[in-house]
């Protein structure tokens, strides 16, 4: 987690606990097209990150690559996961109906393949 990351979320800790509220996380499956993975991985560190991080409510994203799967089976088709986390879904979906996110998010969905992506939200307990 870099400064600004550490310090907006030590800002939100105050109101998360006046509400009682803890934030979500989005996980994301990406089915990366190994040809454009520089690009993607690329794209998420100049184009995603500093967008999604200036967001209201923003607490933390996070871009993970497989390395393997210690019990279980890995995500069927995904080499990479995509940790998003917001102080409430309200402001996640605002965040997705917004224009930075149109004009974002393609610079990650352009170097994907077949099915693209899974997405599963979690509460955070």
């Amino acid at each position: 987690m870099n400064r600004r990351t550490y310090l907006k979320t030590m800002a939100a800790a105050p109101l998360a606990a006046q509400t009682g509220s803890k934030p979500i996380q989005l996980h994301v499956d990406l089915n990366v097209d190994p040809a454009r993975e520089k690009e993607m991985v690329n794209n998420y560190h100049q184009v995603f990150h500093p967008v999604i991080t200036k967001q209201p409510g923003f607490v933390d994203v996070k871009l993970m690559k497989l390395r393997s799967a210690l019990a279980g089976q890995p995500p069927a088709n995904a080499s990479y996961r995509l940790l998003i986390s917001f102080q409430t879904e309200e402001q996640r979906k605002t965040w997705v109906a917004t224009a930075a996110h149109q004009k974002v998010w393609p610079s990650i969905e352009q170097t994907l393949k077949g099915n693209k992506f899974g997405a599963v939200l979690y509460d955070l307990v």
